[in-house]
């Protein structure tokens, strides 16, 4: 195949949206702060002054209080966006929001999300704001969740619609939070942390990046199938190929019977995607990369062998490719998603030759698989590869981190000529799920002083 092949995303909308580790936490080394807890607590405003403030912005207002951790406070917030912002007389809607307000002389950390907020804990931090004890905006994409338009006018949902979004949200809260502004993401919201630094590229002090995609296609479209082929050891990628010829050979009509009837028992259909037995192939040719983003190499003993039961074969692939994420109900809540896929963001056909004979639909693995049919879409091949050539000549104040056996590696952003105070982190053994903790230590102690350094946080002494 001589298509590109490009995103993952489809794979990680169940499995990482529920798990929250699309931006990391800190949990652990967290860095000791300079600033005394009274002081803080000193500049932190009153709770009905906090509210009178946010709520005398122009198109904010309180929803309801969110629990939160110790130290903050907790809002879910709303904000009227146009949804065209090159036209924003012609109609808006209201962007969901989670704030987490510590302090207005703190940093604030702008997290991304990149997907909708109804899969995020409002008392989440990112691990940038763990790191600097910061406030925190997490911003709901538009067109997901509660932010969504009505009616709904698909050529409004773009990067740059998105990235403008979130530069009204910084300048409209910039008026409480003063302090350094960092921008922060993970896979889709990673990327959608740097579509909107192309855009504009001042509204913070810098952003980091978690296992963001750059995907801007290669020539001969198998960046991807290179990867693949490297990632791991040879025992364990034979076990992978073994076990997708097993739900395509012998067992393929026990599969699809099951697909079938777990989507059934739920009172849920398969229209969208086509049917059982096209669910089945389209998650089993995109099995070794989700296995080796959220399991990798201690995964590698549980791959089931030629003796498994039909069962536990089944739990299995069940377990890695949240076959339910594939089902009408499910589909049509993250529509956006696979939109932005078909006409900007970019997704195409896996190359799989160790599947030969076995194949029955050709295309399952276009996006058009995961759109209903009266979506019009068309493909921007000029959107991504614009972006490569920001951050390679212009970008500035960047941070991106990797997996070392994340295949979003595979076609990862990279420093160019132009490139400023911009770094690029690999943690090897890794997959997608990543944080500045999982760097080496020297690597991790860099990162995290380069945060500091761009929220103008002091370096804690020992």
């Amino acid at each position: 195949m001589k298509n590109a092949r490009h995103l993952l995303l489809p794979l990680l909308l169940t499995a990482l949206l529920a798990s929250g580790a699309a931006v990391p936490s800190a949990a652990a080394a967290r860095p000791a702060e300079g600033r005394a807890a009274a002081h803080e607590a000193a500049a932190r405003p009153a709770a009905d002054d906090l509210s009178a403030r946010l709520s005398a912005i122009p198109g904010m207002r309180i929803v309801k209080e969110n629990h939160a951790p110790a130290g903050y406070r907790g809002l879910e917030l709303r904000y009227r966006q146009p949804v065209d912002h090159r036209h924003p007389d012609r109609g808006t809607f209201e962007q969901r929001l989670f704030l987490l307000h510590r302090a207005t002389d703190r940093p604030m950390v702008l997290n991304t999300n990149g997907y909708g907020l109804d899969y995020q804990d409002p008392a989440l931090r990112a691990e940038p704001t763990e790191i600097l004890k910061s406030n925190q905006i997490s911003v709901e994409q538009r067109y997901f969740g509660s932010s969504t338009p009505h009616p709904t006018d698909w050529t409004k949902l773009d990067i740059w619609q998105a990235a403008t979004d979130h530069h009204r949200i910084v300048r409209a809260l910039r008026t409480i939070y003063r302090a350094p502004w960092i921008s922060t993401g993970g896979s889709k919201g990673g990327m959608a942390t740097v579509y909107h630094r192309r855009f504009y590229p001042h509204d913070v002090a810098g952003s980091v990046a978690y296992s963001a995609l750059n995907n801007i296609g290669n020539r001969d479209g198998t960046a991807e199938d290179r990867f693949l082929e490297r990632v791991g050891s040879p025992a364990c990628r034979h076990a992978l190929t073994a076990v997708q010829r097993e739900l395509l050979g012998a067992r393929r009509t026990e599969m699809a019977g099951r697909i079938a009837h777990a989507a059934a028992a739920h009172g849920d259909t398969l229209h969208i995607v086509g049917s059982a037995d096209r669910l089945l192939e389209f998650a089993t040719l995109m099995l070794p990369e989700r296995f080796w983003m959220a399991q990798g190499e201690e995964g590698c003993g549980g791959i089931p062998g030629r003796s498994a039961t039909g069962a536990a074969l089944y739990a299995w692939f069940d377990g890695l490719m949240s076959l339910w994420g594939y089902t009408d109900l499910y589909v049509s809540t993250v529509t956006a998603s696979f939109y932005q896929l078909g006409t900007q963001l970019g997704m195409g056909e896996r190359a799989a030759p160790q599947l030969a004979g076995m194949l029955r639909h050709p295309g399952i693995q276009r996006i058009r698989t995961l759109v209903p049919r009266h979506i019009p879409m068309r493909f921007q091949p000029a959107a991504m590869p614009d972006i490569d050539r920001w951050v390679r000549h212009h970008g500035s104040e960047l941070m991106f981190v990797y997996g070392g056996n994340d295949p979003v590696r595979a076609q990862p952003f990279r420093t160019g000529p132009g490139s400023r105070d911009t770094h690029v982190y690999v943690a090897p053994h890794t997959g997608h799920h990543m944080s500045l903790d999982k760097l080496s230590p020297g690597d991790r102690e860099r990162a995290t002083a380069t945060l500091r350094r761009w929220a103008g946080v002091d370096t804690p002494t020992a």
